[in-house]
């Protein structure tokens, strides 16, 4: 049976040449075809290394020779499995570091939502703390004692409160009666218009219209109940949480200053200065946040409140306050803020001044939520105003109108902390204020105290 040799890559099978040679030498054909491969081939130099004979499938009587073509891939190297290896072994442990990491971040997220019922008097008594601090450190360094700051910045905060109310309670109390009346007056109007051309709807067919509403309404009633049962459900945990939140806050502004001294306390001495700062840096976010909230929903309040009065549209100032309390509930506020304003327009001027002030809060909103509000955000939180937005949109979809409110300081916060960190990673020291100094703890078993010294001398880092 005569040899069968593989073609080499760029090399053709002499056909011709290995025929003749079998048919002229028999038995010496192999050796002829080793000559033609090998050392004994002629013109072949002496230092011309030999081509071994090769044999099986895609040799010269293969008629499958035309499949098998040259590669254009290099050839493998020796180390290419050496390196897959490492390469598998490495990408297997950063997969196993991810699904920890995600494994933990799940169980910390069941933990808070577990928690949330805590948590949430908690996050919302810290925000009204960064509004009542102020005035009261000027009442404590100015002598009073901590408890009576405490009680008499709250109290003046609830007055405010509710002497807005008491202010808008009249003018809303003076003017719902005569909006009844041009309401049901719009609503013959409307069924009026609908009488007429282009929809030439009699009399009769609105009746059956609205005949079938109320069927429908009644038997849907147990739904509506249950509506009903878990929006009063809400409400009352809001006013629940709202107390809770406001007397915590009260002990957060009477106490608060002992926290972080009790906190680096607890770490120790070469913690604290970390402690310090980094709780410094939180406690100013969470205040940055509640003055731009407030800043925009002033904004919001003046250039919607402007044009309802420019249109002598009523009740200019509740729905005024109503749009500055619901800024600091993006989204949802603002769109109810909104079609309230448009709903009295309509009812008291009309579809035409009502489609004026619709244009006004749509163009409102859209400049302070697309323009002003991440400009502002980002520039106080130095986040980019993407972020901002991202944020606003997860939060919502996490947690509601609470997620939303909450998603900005929250990212905030986490950039802080991640900022912080990788700043000690560095080598940079953000413990260290701009003076040179880090807080220190000082005391006994009696009680600790934070205290400002010189930082020590850090070596550069490298």
């Amino acid at each position: 049976m005569g040899a069968m040799r593989f073609r080499l890559p760029g090399r053709r099978d002499d056909v011709p040449a290995a025929r003749a040679g079998r048919s002229s030498a028999g038995d010496g054909a192999g050796s002829r075809a080793v000559d033609r491969g090998g050392a004994g081939r002629e013109g072949a130099g002496p230092h011309e290394q030999p081509t071994p004979a090769l044999t099986g499938e895609g040799g010269s009587d293969d008629p499958r020779t035309g499949d098998h073509t040259a590669t254009v891939a290099p050839a493998p190297g020796w180390r290419r499995g050496e390196r897959a290896r490492a390469a598998t072994r490495a990408l297997a442990i950063g997969s196993a570091q991810l699904l920890l990491i995600a494994a933990a971040l799940v169980v910390v997220g069941w933990v808070l939502g577990r928690l949330w019922v805590v948590l949430l008097p908690i996050i919302l008594g810290l925000l009204f703390a960064t509004v009542l601090w102020p005035p009261t450190r000027f009442l404590r360094r100015h002598g009073w004692p901590p408890a009576l700051a405490a009680a008499v910045v709250l109290l003046a905060f609830l007055a405010l409160i509710g002497g807005v109310i008491a202010i808008i309670a009249p003018q809303v109390a003076d003017q719902v009666t005569e909006l009844a009346d041009q309401a049901a007056d719009g609503l013959e109007q409307v069924q009026q218009w609908l009488q007429g051309p282009p929809f030439d709807i009699d009399e009769e067919q609105i009746g059956q219209y609205v005949d079938q509403a109320i069927d429908s309404v009644q038997s849907n009633a147990s739904n509506i109940a249950g509506y009903a049962a878990t929006g009063a459900s809400a409400l009352g945990n809001g006013l629940i949480n709202l107390v809770l939140a406001l007397v915590l806050a009260f002990f957060f502004i009477k106490d608060g200053p002992r926290w972080v001294p009790w906190l680096a306390a607890q770490t120790g001495p070469r913690a604290a200065p970390h402690v310090a700062a980094l709780s410094q840096k939180t406690w100013s976010t969470l205040s940055e946040f509640i003055k731009q909230q407030a800043l925009v929903g002033f904004v919001d309040a003046f250039f919607i409140g402007l044009g309802l009065w420019i249109l002598d549209v009523p009740l200019v100032i509740p729905l005024a306050v109503l749009t500055f309390f619901g800024a600091f509930i993006p989204i949802i506020g603002a769109f109810v803020a909104g079609a309230f304003a448009v709903l009295i327009a309509l009812v008291d001027e009309g579809f035409t001044v009502a489609l004026i002030v619709f244009g006004i809060v749509l163009l409102v909103q859209q400049i302070e939520g697309n323009v002003l509000q991440p400009i502002i955000q980002g520039r106080g939180f130095n986040l980019h105003a993407a972020v901002v937005i991202l944020a606003v949109t997860a939060g919502s979809s996490l947690a509601g109108i609470i997620g939303a409110f909450l998603g900005v300081p929250v990212a905030a916060l986490i950039a802080v902390v991640y900022r912080y960190t990788r700043d000690v990673l560095d080598g940079r020291h953000p413990e260290v204020a701009g003076d040179g100094t880090h807080a220190r703890v000082a005391g006994d078993d009696d009680g600790a105290v934070l205290t400002r010294g010189p930082a020590a001398a850090a070596p550069p880092a490298g």
